[in-house]
């Protein structure tokens, strides 16, 4: 897929990650020098080394590189990425830090998840970043890209080692899961749709309506998801992420001591998810919608049975 680029600096790195529109990275560019927003997995190296020559731009001219958190689809690529930016540091929340260091542990987290063969698929083998050239990101830290700052915010919800990035030039914020998921296929001039991500294994939906509130106090004008692109409509869809949430976590609560405890929970977040994009009239039938939400589906329904004590 061809780039986006947008205004403020901006342009939407498609990473080919699942489908096309699927997964984001995102190039920032200001007075020369460049920072990185996640970067998707190894694959989508290339991907976003071409955005930065198509941008004018050097390897050299990379200051930051910011994995929203470290769940591979948005920091999978980081390592080997951070081989081709000489200059550059990488930025990423306290708790995840180390396994940017030494992924081993993460590595062995994300096999128990999907399975060897789906992870040497999809993300192959995550290359550690030395290290001297990670920072580990408190909440309110302020990089500087050239002159124009990026705050790094703490929001926990889908991770504990979640950050959001507020850029003050764009009035946006790049938000990674915290706003939730909003495939291409679920927002355009007809329609937008949303749902959450409750993927495993640190889904804290108290917390997320806290860091959602957080985002929403700061009145960005726009919001850029990982999954996918640029939202204007974010209080819409804030609203529609933590309604849903609040559903799930209702659900897998009721559930909780079910025999059938995961087909029901299957069955009722695809209820809930269809009823949602109905309420927001998605021009798709039901089966279609449901195929592009099956792996949201069952990731989502992994992290509720943690969340409730019966993974």
């Amino acid at each position: 897929m061809q780039d986006e680029r947008l205004a403020h600096g901006i342009t939407v790195v498609d990473t080919g990650f699942v489908r096309p529109q699927f997964d984001a990275a995102y190039l920032l560019v200001q007075d020369g020098r460049a920072a990185v927003i996640d970067t998707g997995t190894n694959a989508a190296v290339p991907r976003i080394l071409a955005a930065l020559a198509a941008a004018g731009l050097r390897p050299a001219d990379v200051d930051w590189v910011i994995p929203t958190h470290i769940h591979l689809d948005h920091a999978g690529g980081a390592g080997l990425l951070m081989q081709h930016l000489p200059q550059a540091r990488l930025a990423v929340h306290a708790r995840g830090a180390r396994h940017m260091v030494d992924p081993s542990q993460l590595m062995a987290g994300v096999r128990a998840v999907y399975g060897d063969e789906v992870v040497q698929r999809d993300y192959g083998e995550l290359v550690p970043v030395p290290a001297e050239r990670v920072v580990a990101a408190d909440d309110g830290l302020v990089l500087h890209l050239a002159k124009r700052p990026l705050r790094l915010l703490d929001t926990p919800g889908h991770a504990r080692h979640h950050l959001c990035v507020w850029d003050e030039a764009s009035g946006g914020c790049f938000t990674g899961d915290t706003l939730g998921v909003s495939y291409r296929e679920f927002h355009d001039a007809r329609w937008h749709y949303a749902l959450p991500s409750s993927s495993p294994v640190q889904y804290d939906p108290v917390a997320l309506r806290s860091s959602v509130a957080r985002l929403l106090s700061l009145h960005p004008a726009q919001a850029f998801v990982t999954h996918y692109g640029a939202i204007a409509q974010v209080q819409e869809q804030a609203a529609m992420v933590l309604r849903q949430s609040d559903a799930m976590a209702a659900l897998a609560q009721r559930l909780r001591d079910a025999d059938d405890f995961d087909a029901r929970l299957r069955d009722g977040l695809r209820e809930i998810y269809l009823a949602e994009a109905r309420a927001c009239r998605v021009g798709l039938a039901d089966a279609e919608i449901l195929q592009l939400l099956e792996s949201d589906v069952e990731l989502n329904a992994q992290g509720l049975a943690i969340w409730v004590g019966r993974a």
